[in-house]
């Protein structure tokens, strides 16, 4: 955008009324490729470009967006959020004295996806296909992907800023299902990162259809535990998945200022054991939610947010911290320019402990080892959660016994925190995708091997 028409249309915001004006550009490259059933089932790939114009006047949030970059679009943008007042404004061109900051982030750290062929992304995904299916004759449907995206955003603010960056993103995703005469069991891994496809080169197909497809394979066979009350050892990467649904969006100043979450009013208390700490962190070079500047220019962080039990901060971005009355901490996010930032999860995890996977096991005298996690519900509201067990095994007298499958575990995130006990030194992270106020997002989820002392798990 010419930088004079991003002044104008700040220029009309302000002499409408606007405490706060900003403009968000935006244009995204983005494809993919799928192969199923040893066939290419789509292959896309398209270009989206528009501009969102955020007003604010204190807290209330007034948002349009358009893909026409014309002056007369721009301009009626601002008429069509300010009603009546757009009509009475007296301009004072440049009456806001910008300092300009100007940021520039290209796009050099990274190859870029655009010039990948597709035969490139075709040899990768057939070779995962391929190691699935000779994995087991029970694999009996496999698909594999590749998606990836490269943006150009730039963003004024009526603050002065002037910001210019390239986001880029890869992600493989490997789906194997495998069967017998009597069930089906699907299981999937897909790894994603902050980056160009550097980061496809560097893993292997074949090592991932494996895992998925061995996974399959071995929870075909496994029965089924029997529910109720009882401690649980949940493994560590995707178990994080939990924790970000169930206490990371109630810890998002989104909810709080809201009065939507369980944690409003808590900073300062205690509200896990000692053993556990939280943070959200954006700042991992090249992990799949990171972000150097957020979705309003805001610098991005590492924000603890449960520090040895005790609450010490919310998620926030600009509204979010000026209602909740806490600092940014880089977390305002959106999907695209369709939608306002708000704040959002970046990269969130129970931070490592001191314990052994052996120790918890050994510690539990009939329980269930929750190897891997599957996909769940949760109200942020409330905190109540619902989530499948994607790999399972019962612990009987301190030791895994043999393999179950179908159990789920139920509860509350804020109940449950208090009864953590135990958290092991083998942190991990997996990729995945948000759903919110402000659209789909990146985010990472995380976190050690951890010991939940109760909860209860759904079975037959």
């Amino acid at each position: 955008m010419n930088t004079t028409l991003a002044n104008e249309i700040i220029e009309a915001g302000l002499a409408a009324g606007a405490s706060f004006a900003e403009i968000f550009e935006e244009e995204t490259r983005h494809s993919s490729l799928t192969l199923k059933d040893k066939a290419i089932e789509s292959a896309t790939a398209g270009t989206d470009y528009g501009i969102g114009l955020r007003l604010l006047f204190g807290t209330q949030v007034l948002y349009a967006y358009t893909s026409d970059d014309s002056r007369e679009s721009m301009l009626q943008m601002v008429k069509a959020l300010t009603f009546g007042r757009f009509a009475n404004a007296k301009f004072a061109p440049l009456a806001w004295k910008p300092e300009k900051k100007v940021c520039d982030f290209n796009a050099n750290a990274f190859k870029d996806p655009r010039i990948l062929g597709q035969a490139y992304k075709l040899d990768f995904i057939k070779r995962a296909d391929a190691k699935a299916r000779e994995t087991s004759d029970k694999v009996v449907q496999v698909s594999s992907s590749i998606t990836d995206s490269v943006s150009k955003i730039s963003i004024y603010n009526s603050e002065g800023l002037v910001l210019n960056m390239d986001r880029a993103r890869c992600r493989t995703n490997v789906t194997v299902t495998a069967a017998d005469s009597n069930e089906r069991t699907t299981t999937h891994i897909a790894p994603g990162a902050l980056g160009g496809y550097e980061i496809i080169e560097s893993y292997n197909p074949e090592d991932l259809a494996f895992e998925a497809a061995d996974r399959a394979v071995r929870m075909l066979s496994a029965g089924h535990i029997q529910g109720g009350q009882m401690p649980v050892i949940m493994g560590n990467g995707f178990g994080g998945v939990i924790f970000h649904e169930a206490c990371g969006h109630p810890l998002e100043a989104d909810s709080i200022r809201r009065n939507a979450s369980p944690f409003c009013n808590k900073i300062g208390e205690q509200i896990a054991q000692p053993c556990l700490t939280a943070i959200d962190d954006g700042t991992l070079k090249g992990v799949w939610g990171s972000l150097e500047i957020d979705d309003e220019g805001t610098p991005t962080e590492r924000t603890v947010l449960i520090e040895n039990g005790v609450l010490k901060t919310y998620l926030s971005d600009r509204v979010g911290a000026e209602e909740v009355g806490i600092k940014r901490s880089g977390s305002a996010r959106r999907e695209n320019y369709q939608f306002a930032p708000v704040s959002r999860m970046r990269n969130t995890f129970i931070a490592p402990g001191n314990s052994t996977v052996d120790e918890m096991i050994a510690s539990v005298d009939e329980g269930l080892y929750a190897a891997k996690m599957g996909g769940g519900s949760v109200n942020p509201a409330t905190g109540e959660f619902n989530f499948a067990v994607e790999e399972g095994y019962v612990i009987r007298k301190g030791k895994l016994a043999e393999a179950v499958r179908g159990a789920t575990l139920i509860g509350k995130g804020h109940e449950i925190l208090p009864k953590i006990s135990m958290v092991g030194s083998d942190l991990e992270l997996a990729a995945g995708i948000c759903g919110a106020a402000s659209g789909h997002v990146p985010v990472t989820v995380g976190q050690p091997t951890i010991k939940v002392d109760q909860i209860l798990v759904g079975g037959r």
